[in-house]
């Protein structure tokens, strides 16, 4: 899987390693193998996790709120991220 398959703010699951299973937001894509996460509890906003595309599993669902604050340079805290995650059921 390349990064040109991921966009800021999608969400991703991790497929392998301490996180596993856990859900996360891409917030920066870093190059075509790398790109940084966090879900605002665990890895939180200042010490994003750096991942290798090939353990993330990817889901259809970029949410426009955080791509648009991460793009836009705007503030974000970790509760933000968090609710989102929770607003999407999908928060482990």
């Amino acid at each position: 899987m390349l990064s040109n398959d991921l966009s800021v703010g999608q969400v991703v699951e991790v497929s392998a390693g301490k996180e596993k299973g856990r859900i996360f937001f891409v917030v920066k894509i870093i190059d075509h193998e790398y790109v940084l996460i966090s879900d605002g509890k665990k890895r939180k906003l200042e010490r994003p996790k750096l991942k290798k595309v090939k353990h993330l599993k990817r889901f259809n669902v970029i949410n426009n709120k955080v791509k648009n604050k991460i793009v836009s340079d705007q503030t974000m805290t970790d509760a933000f991220l968090r609710a989102e995650l929770t607003k999407l059921n999908l928060f482990i």
